[in-house]
């Protein structure tokens, strides 16, 4: 037994440790069957997240409505989970024929939890068709509670599943720093390895971004429907559901930087080096064009909401101000998006002085770029809530005051703001990294007083009319379109840089990859093979939207009125 035992180990050691993908090579497969599966995985676990939610609030306000989007979407997800699994399937086989040494390696540590990982997949699986095909069956009296728990035990699988894969990737990043090179794989604690530095910070990032990125494409799949719809009712309920898709997907995104910035300190703390890399080395500019993608997302989010006004009685006396909050926006994505160092000449370094413009340089560094992305997230806080409010008139006695302290919140926010980074310049650079926090506490603290505060005063609050549901322009389904395309192609963007860190690394110091494909890639490389995977992505969306609609019973009746329809707040 003992002599086959060695002769079957040294047949595996004897095993190439890199196989050749034919054409595109095995880097460039194992890449493309990665990115479009976490895509998937993102939509499988943000989508259920969203009708979760919806679910509540049909059962507690007692609004079909509701129900009915929460349905709607869960259907989607039974051809979605289907797209997922199998690409998981193709990213499991290309892993253990092209890098069958490495998949050994990471199977010899985080064998138990592929065990495990495997099993709530299933679970998740059958909680699913559950959820979906019991709902007619159990909506009545107190079987939706147990339906309800059927959506909640739903996400509680799915986010589990996140996080047991997101300790694989983010042990590839940040190993405990007692693994050395010589150690044995078998003989590391799994516990130890998925805990690692980055786990945490990755668990909460994702999170807020499949939430994010759920919404988007709830919201796109509304647009889509809201074009093809051939009646006023449909109309306004895809109006109303593409409304509800860019309110979750953005509401979500004022929190996603402060998830990032955390994410961003960890590695820092880790490893010195690969925070350089990321931030200071080549792909510096990578945070250029991520600066330019979410600043388009916000002024697109923002545009909507502002179009969306337009059929709101009321919000006519909000327009002027619009122009405002644009020119925040505008200005904030420059700022942003400015690099620290110039692309240039030697003859325009040499007019320049150096590296750095002797004006942009001063923009580029992160004192104001934190200051620009803050009030960028203030800006777009105040949009949302003059939305809110554009159709309520408040009664409560104290709505004056209480709309003054209000404003107040916001000025001393962007207050805090503005000091902490004009301060930023005179301290050292350890000190202006904590100045971000102060930044972060203040906004927050604002957007949590602000939201408390305009609750109550909508208690009871007298409507200035009934919402214009459907009464929305062509152009205002497109800004949606382009949500979701931009924050699809932001995912693939984050999720380079994360892996290109490790450089010529497996796992980082640990195992290093000898391959032909080491190096990481350049830019424009990177560029062309994110959207590879992201028309990939969209083209499979737009089939599962498409079989969707064929799967759905015709519910809208073509009516003969000529003005908008009137579905209510």
């Amino acid at each position: 037994m003992a002599d086959g035992a060695l002769l079957l180990q040294a047949v595996v050691d004897s095993l190439p440790a890199y196989r050749e993908f034919p054409a595109i090579g095995s880097r460039a497969a194992v890449w493309i069957a990665a990115e479009v599966h976490l895509m998937f995985a993102a939509f499988v676990l943000g989508v259920p997240l969203f009708a979760v939610v919806a679910e509540a609030i049909g059962i507690f306000n007692k609004e079909d409505r509701y129900d009915r989007l929460a349905k709607e979407f869960t259907r989607l997800l039974l051809v979605a989970y289907s797209a997922t699994a199998i690409w998981g399937v193709v990213l499991t086989f290309f892993l253990l024929t092209l890098y069958p040494r490495f998949f050994r390696y990471l199977s010899a540590i985080f064998g138990p939890s592929m065990w495990l990982y495997v099993g709530l997949f299933f679970l998740e699986s059958f909680t699913l068709y559950l959820y979906y095909y019991g709902w007619e069956r159990w909506k009545q009296g107190r079987a939706k509670w147990a339906h309800w728990s059927l959506g909640i035990l739903l996400n509680v699988w799915g986010t589990i599943v996140m996080f047991i894969a997101n300790s694989w990737l983010t042990y590839m990043m940040s190993p405990p720093r007692d693994v050395a090179p010589a150690t044995d794989p078998t003989t590391i604690k799994v516990w130890h390895a998925i805990a690692n530095a980055t786990w945490m910070p990755i668990n909460v990032h994702r999170l807020i971004a499949n939430v994010v990125f759920g919404g988007a494409i709830v919201a796109a799949y509304a647009s889509y429907r809201f074009l093809a719809a051939r009646s006023d009712e449909e109309r306004a309920h895809y109006d109303w559901m593409g409304y509800v898709g860019n309110f979750i997907a953005i509401s979500a995104l004022i929190v996603l930087p402060f998830a990032g910035y955390w994410l961003g300190r960890e590695i820092y703390e880790y490893d010195e080096s690969m925070g350089i890399t990321m931030m200071g080395g080549f792909m510096s500019w990578l945070w250029v064009i991520q600066a330019f993608l979410i600043a388009v997302l916000f002024l697109a989010g923002n545009y909507y909401l502002w179009v969306g006004m337009e059929r709101i009685p009321g919000a006519e006396r909000f327009r002027p101000y619009t122009k405002w909050l644009l020119a925040i926006l505008v200005v904030g994505a420059i700022v942003w998006g400015t690099p620290h160092t110039m692309i240039a000449t030697s003859k325009e370094i040499a007019a320049m002085g150096g590296s750095h413009h002797p004006f942009l340089g001063v923009l580029g560094v992160m004192s104001a770029k934190n200051t620009a992305v803050n009030l960028m997230i203030l800006t777009t806080f105040l949009s949302f809530l003059m939305y809110r409010r554009a159709n309520k008139r408040p009664v409560v006695p104290w709505a004056r005051t209480g709309t003054q302290i209000q404003a107040a919140m916001f000025i001393v926010a962007a207050a805090v703001v503005l000091f902490y980074g004009i301060r930023g310049y005179f301290v050292e650079a350890i000190v202006r990294i904590g100045y971000s926090v102060y930044q972060v506490l203040a906004v927050l603290a604002c957007i949590v007083g602000v939201t408390v505060i305009d609750v109550m005063l909508g208690r009871g609050a007298v409507s200035r009319g009934d919402i214009q549901w459907g009464k929305m322009p062509p152009r205002s389904q497109y800004a949606l379109f382009i949500l979701a395309v931009t924050f699809t192609w932001l995912m693939g963007l984050m999720g380079f840089a994360r892996s290109g860190i490790r450089q010529h690394w497996h796992v980082w110091q640990v195992m290093r990859d000898t391959s032909t494909s080491a190096a990481t890639p350049a830019l424009g490389y990177a560029a062309e093979m994110i959207s590879v995977c992201v028309l990939i992505f969209l083209a499979l969306v737009a089939f599962v939207f498409w079989l969707g609609g064929l799967a759905e019973k015709p519910t809208f009746v073509q009516t003969e009125a000529t003005g908008g329809v009137h579905v209510g707040h």
